[in-house]
């Protein structure tokens, strides 16, 4: 995209999605680690997690140790409608969504599960996460192998009982389809745009949040892709 374009796309974006009202900031919980340990056999592996705009969800794992990449996308619908102006309509069946390439030596995907309901999401929440609304935003675990699914269903069951929320655990666990990348524009947003105004309100709080309660697996550099 040309400089000039990306620079009014990116702007434009105040005025769409990721930039809902001004409403309570939400607040990490202190999610359990998880009793079902993953399996993961050596070299690096990928993960889908969908946790409403992906600027927070793509800031957060970029900001992790042992994520090798971090790319926001679209999972759950077509190629055709995995156009950002397409999906923030709401008519189509995909959702915001982060592609984690990670290395099991460094961190486990149930590790990244209980960052992600712990500093990115909140479970409870259906069709929606923060200010920003629609089934575009919903919470989603998209496994990519048959050891992440059986992780993700048992931590899942495990915070249904936990009692740390109080309303019931709203998250799915959705099949994987294709990810599609989305705009250029779109990718290393907050490292890119530290002062725009969504991320200063909603989503540097969430990698405050992670460097608090996860310091072992905190990076202090942002992750860019190439």
């Amino acid at each position: 995209m040309h400089k000039f374009a990306s620079l009014l796309a990116a702007g434009s974006l105040a005025l769409s999605a990721c930039a809902g009202p001004a409403i309570a900031a939400e607040e990490p919980v202190d999610a359990p680690a998880a009793t079902r340990v993953a399996k993961e056999a050596k070299g690096l592996k990928t993960a889908v997690f969908a946790g409403g705009c992906f600027w927070g969800v793509e800031g957060v794992f970029s900001h992790v140790k042992g994520v090798k990449s971090a790319v926001s996308g679209f999972h759950g619908g077509t190629k055709a409608s995995a156009k950002y102006d397409i999906v923030t309509s709401g008519i189509t069946d995909h959702a915001e969504s982060v592609k984690i390439t990670y290395d099991p030596a460094v961190v486990r995907y149930d590790q990244l599960l209980r960052i992600f309901f712990s500093v990115v999401a909140d479970p409870t929440l259906k069709n929606r996460q923060g200010p920003d609304v629609g089934a575009h935003y919903r919470s989603a675990i998209v496994p990519t192998n048959a050891e992440q699914t059986a992780v993700a269903k048992a931590y899942i069951a495990q915070l249904g009982k936990s009692g740390l929320w109080k309303k019931p655990i709203a998250t799915k666990i959705e099949p994987y389809k294709a990810f599609y990348p989305a705009e250029g524009y779109h990718q290393d947003f907050m490292a890119n745009n530290p002062k725009h105004g969504y991320i200063v309100r909603w989503d540097a709080p969430k990698v405050a949040a992670l460097k608090a309660m996860f310091p072992t697996m905190y990076r202090a550099s942002f992750l860019k892709d190439a």
